[in-house]
């Protein structure tokens, strides 16, 4: 059998396939199964009542089967609540490379202060001079803007 933590996150997130669940922090734990037990696994939603855990679960749970798992158990736990601190530097990268301007912030716990900046990146030129269009996207954790140097629109992934 694989290992199951890797396995599990390395789905991708239905809503945003460019980056995978543990890249995203959702992922929260992956627990080997007891003697004719399941493999459990927890999963903490970007927000209470995210349309895509449902996908989220039966994506972890087709993962799994396919390496050799024969029963899972995917539950949805909200404490402690998902935070776009949990986002890995990968994903932002990822999230950025798709031209999504990733959430401000991330630093590692306990690596230090975190710089306070309130601009947003453009993801496609790297101006700050940006503007907002929605407040709402694609998806709820999104919100549309403008640059005001390039003048192209891109998703912003907000922060919680």
């Amino acid at each position: 059998m694989h290992d199951l933590t890797a396995v599990a996150g390395s789905v991708p997130d239905p809503e945003l396939p460019v980056v995978t669940l543990a890249e995203l922090g959702v992922l929260r734990s992956v627990r080997e199964p007891t003697p004719g037990g399941p493999v459990e696994v927890e999963l903490t939603p970007t927000y209470t009542g995210c349309p895509a855990i449902e996908a989220m679960a039966a994506d972890i749970e087709r993962a799994l089967l396919e390496h050799g798992v024969t029963e899972v158990s995917v539950r949805t736990v909200l404490a402690p609540p998902w935070s776009t601190d949990d986002i890995t530097s990968e994903g932002r990268r990822k999230l950025a490379d798709a031209g999504i301007a990733p959430p401000r912030g991330g630093a590692a716990p306990g690596s230090g202060p975190v710089p306070l900046t309130l601009a947003i990146h453009c993801p496609n030129c790297g101006s700050t001079e940006t503007s907002l269009i929605s407040r709402f996207s694609s998806t709820a954790c999104k919100a549309l803007r403008r640059c005001e140097a390039c003048r192209e629109p891109f998703d912003h992934f907000k922060e919680v």
